[in-house]
């Protein structure tokens, strides 16, 4: 098995982040689950203390937000380290409904923020 990709915490102390055990029953899944989507790139995760943490905010309910795992995709096909994708994820854009890429993707904006991240990569 191999190792989980971790992103420097680059997270404003604001910001709400999740244990893996947390997300692992907000999901309904196994640990194993968790880790699982974390290796393949549909979520990521920070450390803290010693302990891996997902942002609250790609979580809607008892599912990954809409659209994440796609959009991390197409960060990911563009170059970005994993550090890099977190970081333009919470970085403020005052021209994106709900002001930052993640909180526009949480409120159905995906569409446009997925072309911003198809854009950057030309």
């Amino acid at each position: 098995m191999s190792a989980i990709p971790v992103a420097d915490d680059v997270l404003g102390p604001d910001v709400a982040v999740l244990s893996l055990e947390t997300v692992s029953e907000r999901l309904g899944h196994s640990a194993n689950k968790v880790r699982q989507l974390l290796r393949d790139g549909q979520l990521l995760a920070v450390r803290r203390d010693g302990a891996l943490y997902v942002p609250a905010d790609f979580l809607a309910g008892s599912a990954p937000v809409k659209g994440l795992a796609g959009l991390l995709t197409v960060l990911h096909d563009a170059g970005f380290s994993r550090t890099e994708m977190l970081r333009w994820l919470y970085t403020e854009d005052e021209s994106l409904p709900g002001v930052t890429p993640i909180n526009a993707l949480r409120t159905n904006h995906g569409t446009e923020v997925k072309r911003r991240a198809q854009a950057m990569a030309f």
